[in-house]
């Protein structure tokens, strides 16, 4: 299936991610259709036509998925039931089973496995005698996840000692969970690729990624790793899009041990914080390709004609843009929303750099 210019790619969710979405879409001459529950929804300032309805509102879902050519969604946590009732109309890339796995760290952590794709040691927690295991069975420090919906940090406790259990428990609410052992690595790095309808992937350079208080910080292009490493950061990524049968871009998290093997953190099926400098180091950035492999358009050059450093601008960050417009090399963005507040993302800025002078 190939969209003709004029055609409607339908967007699941309203957020930063929605937006540059929707005005990559533009670039290519497409329309936009987001769906979102009220709220502010900053995706809603570029497109074409927005559905604010929530995403249990089976019948604001059949009528969008009739005005839409293909949807595809912009965070992993949209209701699976939202999802099959749309794509029972209308295709959805990259797909249900991309977005079942990547709900549930649990189940992320296995089928990474099945592919023989190296994570953190890891157990389940069901309840507090299930923490007491997993502790025996993968060893402190280690870090409490709940298996669904934390991201950014959020849902997550660190446990250095047996008595760091009860506390990390009652952070999470009861809620199902996992314990990941910690892993010993000297950088994280993180792979954006996009395959098309045909099997054809491109990837990105992989950046290298720096975090404040369990949010994105500062991702930078190219990482500091040999190229062979960097090869097979790609290769594993290319097995996973191979392995989910996906349209469209992925973000994987990777963890380069000191020895130079790396390990899986965790993927995003949709486009990546990690990846918002190839709007302006590269020809196509990330929200171009997502908008070409789910529209059967196909894929451009990943390359890059520039090294790049991206910083997020959270929460009160955004207060500066106008030092940061004069700032000569200095690309700004920032996402329309109507208020900071800690942790929030409010933008971000790329630096460029000639290649080589990083």
């Amino acid at each position: 299936m190939v969209l003709q210019p004029g055609s409607t790619v339908g967007i699941l969710g309203g957020g930063q991610l929605g937006r540059m979405l929707a005005l990559a879409a533009a670039r290519l001459g497409l329309k936009s259709h987001i769906f979102c529950p009220p709220g502010d929804n900053p995706g809603s300032h570029v497109c074409d036509r927005i559905t604010l309805a929530e995403y249990e509102d089976f019948a604001a879902c059949d009528a969008f998925a009739a005005s839409v050519d293909v949807a595809t969604y912009e965070f992993e946590n949209v209701p699976v039931p939202c999802v099959e009732r749309i794509a029972g109309r209308v295709a959805v890339r990259p797909g249900i089973a991309a977005l079942r796995i990547a709900q549930d760290r649990l189940n992320e952590k296995n089928f990474l496995n099945g592919l023989g794709i190296a994570t953190a040691p890891f157990a389940a927690v069901d309840d507090a005698a299930g923490l007491d295991r997993a502790v025996a069975q993968i060893g402190l420090p280690a870090i409490l996840k709940t298996r669904r919906l934390g991201y950014d940090g959020r849902g997550q406790s660190l446990l250095r000692a047996a008595s760091d259990a009860a506390g990390a428990s009652a952070a999470t609410g009861g809620a199902p969970a996992i314990l990941e052992g910690f892993v010993a690595f000297e950088r994280e790095i993180s792979v954006i690729a996009a395959r098309d309808q045909d099997g054809v992937i491109a990837c990105y350079d992989p950046p290298e990624n720096h975090h404040r208080n369990g949010i994105l910080d500062i991702s930078r292009v190219p990482a500091a790793i040999p190229a062979d490493v960097a090869a097979a950061a790609k290769h594993i990524t290319a097995r996973i899009l191979t392995a989910l049968d996906y349209i469209g871009v992925i973000g994987v998290e990777l963890f380069v041990l000191k020895d130079g093997a790396l390990a899986v953190n965790e993927f995003a099926p949709r486009v990546h914080n990690s990846g918002h400098w190839t709007l302006d180091a590269c020809a196509i950035s990330q929200f171009e390709q997502h908008i070409r492999a789910i529209c059967g358009w196909p894929l451009g050059d990943p390359s890059r004609h520039s090294d790049a450093e991206m910083r997020n601008l959270i929460g009160g960050d955004a207060g500066q843009w106008d030092m940061l417009a004069a700032q000569p090399g200095l690309c700004l963005h920032l996402y329309g929303k109507d208020a900071p507040r800690p942790g929030r993302k409010m933008g971000h800025v790329t630096r460029l750099i000639p290649k080589g002078h990083m």
